[in-house]
């Protein structure tokens, strides 16, 4: 059984940062989200112009690519976080870094110790390729959905990649917000009769209420911005830590 089917045996809790966010830190940031309870690690790979990201994330990716961060980095870091811990490993990425390459870079990212990985701004239509290597490989190719994405089409997401259905719950860019859509439990029941995967729900969670909400209707949550913000207000990994068991609901040791 994979990684990642063995988290969405209990419920996924998905954890963002950009790669290279925290300079030689970036890692044990990385590992502090593990040992908050994070069991599946979502590393981005640091883009220029992430259109599909709020300021938080467009931020941390300056300074990643401010530090040298490129796709060499990326992997050390990948298998760095690899030999020292069981998390699912997700790696984030646009496409305009690694078109070029693509099978390299997929068998790298595997060879790193990755599990699946999510082309955000790659339509369903012009990603047969990826599919195709993915699968060759055994890695999972994510595919996203939004409260814009007719049925049919979750549907046929869902039946054409793996690992799970990355659902974002808002339309617009990721970013903190305090509270879930109100129709959220409406929108996970459709998405989830239409969808052969599990689900997990992202997009603005940022606190332990929105996460036990999502687990309770949902097969897992992704939480991004709030972390990457702890980094940029100074956090250390151990405050990091802290603060992913208590917004993921972990008992402390």
């Amino acid at each position: 059984m994979s990684r990642l089917s063995k988290v969405f045996k209990d419920s996924a809790k998905i954890a963002y940062l950009t790669a290279g966010d925290g300079g030689e830190k970036s890692i044990d940031y990385f590992l502090a989200l593990a040992k908050g309870g994070a069991n599946v690690l979502e590393i981005g790979i640091p883009f220029s112009d992430p259109v599909a990201d709020g300021p938080s994330i467009q931020l941390a990716m300056e300074r990643a690519l401010s530090t040298g961060t490129n796709i060499d980095e990326v992997l050390k870091l990948v298998a760095g976080v690899r030999a020292r811990t069981d998390a699912a490993i997700i790696i984030f990425t646009y496409y305009n870094p690694i078109f070029h390459d693509l099978e390299n870079f997929l068998k790298k990212i595997k060879d790193a110790g990755a599990d699946g990985v999510l082309v955000v701004d790659l339509p369903f239509e012009e990603n047969e390729n990826l599919r195709f290597l993915c699968n060759k490989l055994d890695l999972a190719p994510i595919m996203v959905a939004s409260p814009s994405t007719p049925l049919e089409r979750v549907k046929l997401l869902s039946e054409n990649s793996s690992g799970f259905l990355y659902y974002a719950c808002r339309k617009g860019t990721t970013g903190v917000k305090s509270d879930l859509p109100e129709d959220i439990p409406q929108q996970i029941k459709l998405v989830k009769e239409h969808s052969s995967l599990p689900v997990a729900v992202g997009f603005g969670v940022s606190n332990s209420d929105m996460v036990k909400k999502l687990l309770s209707i949902a097969d897992g949550c992704v939480i991004g911005s709030y972390f990457v913000n702890a980094i940029a207000n100074g956090k250390t990994p151990h405050e990091l830590e802290i603060m992913a068991k208590e917004v993921f609901n972990v008992i402390p040791d």
